[in-house]
């Protein structure tokens, strides 16, 4: 089939099939009268193994009677494109990020000492700066019609992005633990703390999996809306809890010891933001190729900055009320029954209080079910035995391992959220320059060829992709990381408990060695 230079796709120019072609980029397209390597394969498996086809059965079962998405990792065509409206690209952020689980994240600011004005800053920049990882591969899901860690075969290979799609899972379990450990400590609060947390953590991971059956059209939906609620809610939480919020208290440490405090701060909201860059293009790649990609940029990239920031924020807030200031019922609360106490605390009356925290429990549903849902698919990517299981059975495996951890770590909540979530931004970053890189400069004139996703012999190698993200990780990540249990020799320059600068020296040194690794290996394969 014929390519198409740029300018033809951007004034849509179609394919000899008669497809529009796909904007901002070249490819070829041999899928008609094709054999579909990979989904044939599993297609094979499930026939074969009686187990797995009497689940894809109940699946199909479930899709007729209910509308349960059947649809796992293959290739969306242009002609079975079901997109949902463009607007859902920003509104679709809010739910995933506007929520009691995003509070925790903004606590740790005064928690590590820093003042309310410091927060706030780091949070402001180290978002916006994460927003733009996520905001750029959701760009390529319209182009290729292929789930975010499907996309990265085109520079990580077919077998190095399994390496993605584990770090993947690791990033949105990370994230789904704090939020089910928010919702266990929230209804421990609302049953007066007669009920225990572990069983709050049980109910929240149980819905959120429900939901996240039914796929990408209910979850559009429900990201569209369920976050007005909450942000109704969280306008009056910082309203009441307001008046003992100073922003007059000064920071713990000044000197070198603020500014690692700051940088670690700021790499906590940056990989708070980035985190999502590995799924994005899950939730776009059914909107025509011909979407612009800008567009699609610049909604995520504001739909995930705005209402990350607002709540982040509010959980400086209130952790300036109850840790810098001190408060003693908010201390008390904080310090005694956690996140969920200190809401508790806050709201009044205490009717008033137990409804609103259990209309904020559902709030972090959103977020839960994104991450049940990419990360099913993400195993479906790790092979043809694993595409064969169907999704809503990895689905539920996934939020089972979140329950048992939530459980385990329900008492180490800020533990979890300075140590863990911080380390997704050293490889976020990493993956976000290999995609940009790959699409921007190597992939500029001869584009993809998109038949080629599924087809081991037809796509690079990956081994600079993966050498380049190690090369990142191990040392950008490692000598600049700053957490409770390593301190790296870089970070230690900046005071006693060190600054957080894994992520930049990361993007560093992704940076410097992709391109020529890249280049060499295309000299040496061609592809």
């Amino acid at each position: 089939m014929a390519e198409k230079n740029s300018s033809d796709l951007e004034n849509g120019f179609e394919d000899k099939d008669g497809k529009q072609a796909v904007s901002d980029v070249t490819y070829t397209d041999a899928h008609q009268g094709s054999v579909d390597f990979e989904v044939s394969r599993a297609r094979a498996i499930q026939n074969g193994f009686a187990p797995l086809r009497i689940m894809r059965q109940g699946e199909e079962w479930l899709d007729a009677k209910l509308g349960v998405e059947t649809q796992g990792i293959d290739r969306i065509l242009e002609e079975e494109k079901r997109p949902p409206s463009i607007i859902n690209t920003f509104f679709i952020w809010w739910s995933v990020t506007l929520h009691v689980g995003t509070l925790p994240i903004g606590v740790l600011g005064p928690e590590i000492g820093l003042s309310l004005n410091q927060s706030a800053a780091a949070i402001v920049v180290g978002t916006f700066l994460g927003a733009m990882c996520t905001a750029y591969t959701g760009t390529l899901g319209p182009k290729l019609g292929l789930r975010q860690i499907a996309c990265s075969r085109y520079s990580f290979g077919f077998w190095g992005a399994k390496l993605a799609s584990i770090l993947n899972v690791l990033a949105g379990g990370g994230f789904a633990v704090v939020n089910v450990v928010v919702c266990g400590q929230i209804l421990s609060a609302v049953s007066d703390y007669t009920m225990t947390i572990s069983v709050g953590c049980v109910i929240v991971a149980v819905i959120s999996y429900v939901i996240s059956v039914f796929g990408f059209s209910i979850i559009h939906t429900y990201e569209k809306y369920s976050w007005i609620a909450a942000f109704i809610l969280l306008c009056v939480l910082l309203g009441q809890a307001g008046p003992h919020v100073s922003a007059s208290v000064p920071a713990q440490d000044t000197g070198l010891a603020l500014a690692g405090s700051f940088l670690t701060f700021l790499a906590l909201n940056f990989s708070s933001a980035s985190g999502w860059c590995s799924i994005a293009a899950d939730y776009y790649c059914n909107y025509p190729a011909t979407t612009k990609s800008r567009t699609v940029f610049a909604l995520t990239l504001w739909g995930l900055t705005i209402p990350t920031t607002f709540a982040t924020v509010i959980g400086a807030c209130i952790g300036n009320a109850a840790l810098s200031v001190a408060y003693p019922p908010y201390n008390n609360a904080y310090e005694n029954h956690g996140l969920g106490g200190l809401i508790r605390e806050i709201y009044h009356p205490i009717g008033w209080s137990k409804f609103a925290l259990v209309i904020l429990m559902f709030s972090v549903i959103g977020n839960n079910i994104a991450i049940n849902y990419s990360s099913g698919l993400s195993l479906q990517l790790l092979g043809h035995w694993f595409h064969a299981v169907p999704r809503f059975i990895w689905s539920f495996l996934v939020a089972l391992v979140i329950a048992v951890l939530a459980i385990a770590g329900k008492d180490h909540l800020s533990t979890i959220v300075s140590n863990f979530v911080s380390l997704l931004g050293y490889w976020t970053v990493s993956f976000t320059l290999i995609l940009l890189i790959e699409d921007k400069w190597f992939r500029r004139s001869e584009g993809y060829n998109l038949s080629a996703w599924n087809q081991p012999s037809k796509l690079p190698w990956g081994a600079a992709a993966v050498t380049a993200l190690l090369t990142g990780y191990l040392a950008g990540g490692v000598t600049g990381m700053a957490q409770t249990w390593y301190i790296g020799p870089i970070a230690a320059k900046f005071g006693t408990y060190g600054g957080d600068v894994g992520i930049y020296l990361s993007a560093v040194f992704t940076a410097v060695t992709y391109p020529p690794l890249r280049t060499l290996e295309k000299m040496m394969t061609g592809r």
